[in-house]
């Protein structure tokens, strides 16, 4: 296969930081750019950083990867500190790759008709696609640090920088498939049609179909991205995205990401990373197949098995290996690979605690709460992400061990390390928190708030049939009248897991029902709608019925927990209707 598999399997050699001499390039920039991304995945990320960092004048490859481990390193930890140095990154970069805004096409043809030579006409080109591609990569983490502020100045900023990627990004990847369009007719001998051709025929004598392939697959990343995250996106969210301009199509997007995987590209390690990403968290987080609990997970092994010589010993494809066991109810084998990841990430804190997340929600779907609040703990205590997060679910699995008390003093926490005051994950944890910090916490209330989140998180379905019974049983402990409509909720999701539909419809009735619950949880109603609606769907007879509800749930509630997250599902759940039955 094209791409990592066939680079050295040596590294290249050690680099030594000397910042005021200029070093020859050891290699073609293409080539050990590429070196660098694979360092930085086969847990190199300091020698990555390094290298890229050591060459990063040379070229704008070179300078653009020194960007990308910045941005990566700033996005991993949210430090100001880094983030703002990420964004001077990037914006020397842009810098960097300045140039005209004639377009390549029109570029070439004015090159041409100034008797330039073909050679230089074609090295033009492609240097300057590069740069192009180069310049939209960087506006799309610009807008992402942009995101992270939370504040809708930068929102709105945010949103105009990715407008102006993907017209990059779009008129790249159409030049770039009119050149190989041509290439192949001047292979072949066929007559040219277009209407540039004759002068484009002279331009095309000297690219290599090498050099056009990478050009397609270096933009082909941020191109399958955007189609990608777009697809999903709601109606309602729809409209607005569509007034900047942006299109959604998923297979374009997933073939794009495939194409850009199977590169020569330095982008080829992180594509097949966003296509691991999409199969084994997405998919199965927003439903978007449905019940297929299992949609997507045939192509994640098959991505792991292709790579698995290039990174043997990556704590990142360790980390997916765990992912898809996880999916697949393999739970023990899924905490030996987290485990392994979690060693492996030497000197990477972020992925390390990334591993510790996975480990507790495993220890949480096996009902083993000791062990999920000791990962939950290190977690409060050491990242710098959403510890108020961390610690609500500290404070739920040390209550559902016994340690009520201990609980209590945790869920006083909570409000203490409450920050980010728009994002909805800690607005629920204060929230609970809340009630359990005003009266004391029962260890049975502590169960249903561990099983509460593994719902929320979609890992119901990954829970075996032992688990789920006694989840079951123990949702049937809860006596406290303000938790009845969370408990039929949580009823109805466990019953569905079992596979006993008739007492799953019955269990969501009744939450659809409860309006006491609705004063403490304003979810509950219209996910339980969305989960009616859903069983009816698999019914011939009642999907009149199903999408009635799923339009319910759209358009009758608003104000709620996790409310873009449900409209995700909805969404995916009457697109997937629409294809079954044509409307």
């Amino acid at each position: 296969m094209a791409g990592s598999e066939q680079l050295p399997p040596s590294p290249p050699p050690q680099v030594e930081q000397e910042p005021e001499k200029e070093s020859e390039l050891p290699a073609d920039d293409v080539e050990l750019a590429l070196v660098g991304i694979n360092m930085l995945l086969n847990n190199g990320f300091k020698e990555s950083d390094q290298l890229f960092r050591k060459y990063r004048t040379h070229s704008p490859l070179m300078s653009f990867g020194a960007s990308f481990v910045s941005f990566l390193n700033a996005m991993m930890t949210f430090e100001e500190e880094k983030m703002q140095m990420a964004c001077d990154d990037l914006k020397t970069t842009e810098r960097l790759c300045e140039s005209e805004e004639m377009g390549v096409i029109e570029t070439i043809k004015s090159k041409i008709k100034k008797n330039v030579t073909a050679g230089r006409s074609t090295q033009f080109m492609v240097d300057r696609l590069q740069r192009q591609i180069i310049v939209a990569d960087c506006q799309v983490y610009l807008a992402v640090l942009s995101f992270v502020k939370q504040e809708l100045s930068a929102y709105i900023k945010g949103g105009w920088i990715l407008r102006k990627a993907w017209k990059i990004y779009n008129k790249c990847y159409l030049d770039i498939n009119v050149l190989q369009e041509m290439y192949q007719k001047k292979l072949s001998q066929e007559p040219l049609t277009s209407d540039t051709a004759n002068d484009n025929h002279v331009a095309t004598e000297s690219v290599t179909e090498d050099s056009l392939n990478r050009l397609k697959g270096a933009v082909s990343f941020g191109y399958g991205l955007f189609h990608l995250c777009i697809s999903m996106v709601p109606p309602n969210l729809l409209k607005i995205i569509n007034l900047l301009g942006f299109p959604g199509d998923r297979l374009q997007g997933l073939s794009s990401l495939m194409y850009a995987s199977e590169s020569k590209d330095m982008k080829a390690p992180l594509a097949t990373l966003a296509l691991l990403w999409y199969h084994t968290v997405v998919r199965p987080f927003f439903a978007l197949d449905g019940s297929d609990n299992q949609a997507g997970l045939q192509e994640a092994k098959e991505i792991l098995q292709q790579k698995e010589a290039a990174y043997p010993n990556s704590s990142l494809f360790m980390f997916f290996k765990g992912r898809i066991q996880r999916l697949e109810c393999q739970i023990n084998s899924a905490l030996t690979s987290f485990h392994t990841a979690l060693e492996l990430a030497t000197d990477q804190r972020e992925i390390q605690h990334v591993c510790l997340y996975e480990i507790g929600w495993c220890s949480m779907i096996e009902m083993n709460f000791k062990d999920a609040f000791k990962s939950f703990e290190r977690l409060k205590n050491e990242s710098r992400w959403s510890q108020c997060y961390y610690a609500y679910l500290t404070a739920v699995c040390q209550g559902a061990t016994g340690d009520v008390n201990g609980a209590q003093t945790v869920f006083k926490e909570v409000q203490k390390l409450f920050k980010r005051k728009n994002n909805q994950i800690e607005q629920f944890s204060v929230k609970k928190s809340d009630r359990f910090r005003k009266q004391m916490p029962t260890k049975e209330l502590c169960v249903l708030a561990a099983v509460e989140v593994l719902y929320l998180w979609k890992a119901i379905p990954n829970c075996s049939l032992p688990n789920l019974q006694q989840m079951s049983q123990a949702c049937h402990e809860v006596v406290d009248t303000s938790a009845v409509g969370l408990r039929n909720l949580l009823l109805g999701a466990i019953h569905k897991c079992l596979g006993n539909s008739e007492d799953a419809v019955q269990f969501f009735q009744q939450a659809v029902k409860d309006e006491l619950g609705r004063q403490n949880n304003l979810y509950i109603q219209p996910y339980a709608c969305y989960e009616l609606g859903c069983l009816l769907l698999d019914n011939p007879e009642t999907v009149g019925r199903g999408k009635a509800l799923l339009f319910q749930a759209k358009e009758e509630f608003t104000g709620y927990d996790f409310e873009n997250r449900l409209h995700v599902r909805i969404h995916a759940a009457l697109a997937s209707l629409q294809e079954v039955v044509p409307q």
